[in-house]
């Protein structure tokens, strides 16, 4: 099979990719593989289950049509202070620009239009002020909140648009390798879910855009092709849950607070992220077993509760150059110690010294909205430097919070975000191959929805650009 271009990965990275060709009018022949299934395909069998019952041969919550996307809480978060490192490469403003048109076509699909952020400024002031007390930074950044129902449909939308407009997508297909001859990549190899079959796709050019789930893969492909790369950032840290009248003032003024702080004594950076009032705790599972933990929340559906993710970056040096498989194995580890499940404990047992037990959790004010989570000590599998940084974290967030370093307060283990080695690139998002280019999270420039859709945009640009230039 051969096509003008063919990319790897149907998240947000690529499937913006694609609808911005068909936006500027392309001619090009485009194929989209996809690992999972199409959207109204996706379901998680724990709505119905009330487990994770770890599903075969990939995990519904991060596999298929829009990735992780389609099941988050579908937070867009419009600066372009939050999402990554790509203003570094392309510059502020410009990367700024796409964001503000890529928000327009999430408009098109039908995302609300109401803004949180943007109100209640008296509010943020004195939040900023006990921020700056604590040391901690509060980085202002507007959200559109989809909620993870019109997510859904709104991807949904999308996925018909393209398939409408002949953007052919392959469904149920894993891409196992690239095909590379000299120094350009003129295609891929791929192979079907069942195992059962193989074909190749010749392309003149090749987008990688494999999320986060694809991470570990595409570094293993860096190795073995040369693609130019450096080592990148893995986030280590919790899942917390509290109460909701505990985030009100927060929840209220900002919807999600994005706090940054270099506590002592290691002083490496410390981040809120994802926060989901009224919110779900949630398990999502990744290849080799591996459970981690995350949040979403609904647009109607609503829980007592308010969670946020609480993330140490960790930036390694010579010799070490394997930061997810470091991520991973803290993980594994945990995973052991819950028997597979994901860990949960309360704040005031860590510094106790002592685990936490299933009858605490049922008489305590805050009940876990994960409710097949495990009781247990999340320290022992925890590294100390991550673990440390956590604590004075969530003791400095009691200063902008009251109430947020409750003993009661709960902690979810394993939170992990894997980013790829971040993939050397030019402005116009060239690799050192010709013909390939890496996109989103999977190429360690992005993180999160809006700035992995805005790189897709630019991404369709620069091809489209090069497709009229030569006509």
């Amino acid at each position: 099979m051969h096509c003008d271009l063919v990319i790897i990965g149907a998240g947000p990275a690529g499937i913006f990719t694609a609808l911005q060709l068909l936006k500027r009018g392309t001619k090009q022949k485009v194929i989209l593989v996809e690992k999972g299934q199409p959207m109204e395909k996706r379901h998680c069998p724990k709505a119905k289950t009330g487990y994770c019952i770890n599903c075969r041969p990939y995990c519904h919550i991060t596999t298929g049509f829009s990735g992780a996307g389609a099941f988050s809480d579908g937070k867009l978060s419009l600066s372009h202070e939050v999402g990554g490192e790509l203003p570094q490469l392309l510059g502020e403003n410009y990367v700024q620009e796409m964001i503000d048109y890529t928000d327009r076509i999430y408009l098109e699909f039908g995302a609300d239009e109401h803004i949180e952020g943007l109100e209640r400024g008296d509010s943020i002031k004195e939040i900023r002020k006990r921020a700056i007390q604590a040391g901690l930074k509060l980085v202002d950044c507007p959200i559109r909140h989809m909620g993870t129902e019109r997510a859904q449909e709104i991807y949904g939308g999308i996925q018909k648009a393209l398939l409408d407009s002949g953007v052919e997508i392959m469904f149920g297909w894993n891409c196992i390798n690239l095909m590379l001859e000299g120094d350009a990549c003129v295609g891929v190899s791929l192979q079907s879910a069942n195992e059962k079959e193989t074909m190749e796709i010749r392309a003149d050019n090749t987008v990688v855009a494999t999320g986060r789930r694809g991470a570990d893969w595409l570094e293993k492909l860096c190795q073995e092709h040369h693609i130019a790369h450096q080592a990148g950032t893995v986030d280590i840290g919790v899942r917390v849950e509290v109460r909701n009248e505990v985030m009100e003032e927060v929840n209220e003024a900002l919807y999600e607070s994005k706090l940054v702080g270099y506590p002592k004594p290691f002083k490496d950076k410390v981040r809120t992220f994802c926060q989901n009032p009224g919110g779900f705790v949630s398990q999502e599972n990744y290849d080799n077993d591996l459970a981690v933990v995350n949040g979403h929340s609904f647009k109607d559906l609503k829980s007592d509760n308010t969670n946020l993710s609480i993330l140490c970056s960790h930036n390694f040096t010579y010799p070490f150059n394997q930061p997810i498989a470091y991520a991973q194995k803290v993980g594994e580890l945990t995973n052991m110690l819950g028997n597979g499940h994901i860990l949960v404990q309360r704040f005031g047992d860590i510094l106790d010294g002592k685990r936490t037990w299933e009858k605490e959790l049922v008489r305590a004010n805050v009940k876990p909205t994960l409710t097949d989570a495990v009781a247990g000590d999340i320290t022992a599998g925890m590294p100390y430097r991550a673990m440390t940084n956590i604590i004075n974290f969530i003791q400095a967030m009691e200063m902008v919070v009251p109430g947020f370093a409750s003993p009661e307060t709960l902690l979810y283990s394993p939170e992990l975000k894997f980013y790829s080695n971040r993939i050397k690139m030019d402005e116009n998002l060239r690799t050192n191959i010709r013909g390939l280019y890496a996109l989103g999270d999977s190429s360690g420039w992005t993180r999160g929805l809006m700035m992995s859709s805005a790189m897709g945009v630019i991404m369709g640009d620069r091809l489209a650009d090069e497709e009229f230039s030569k006509a």
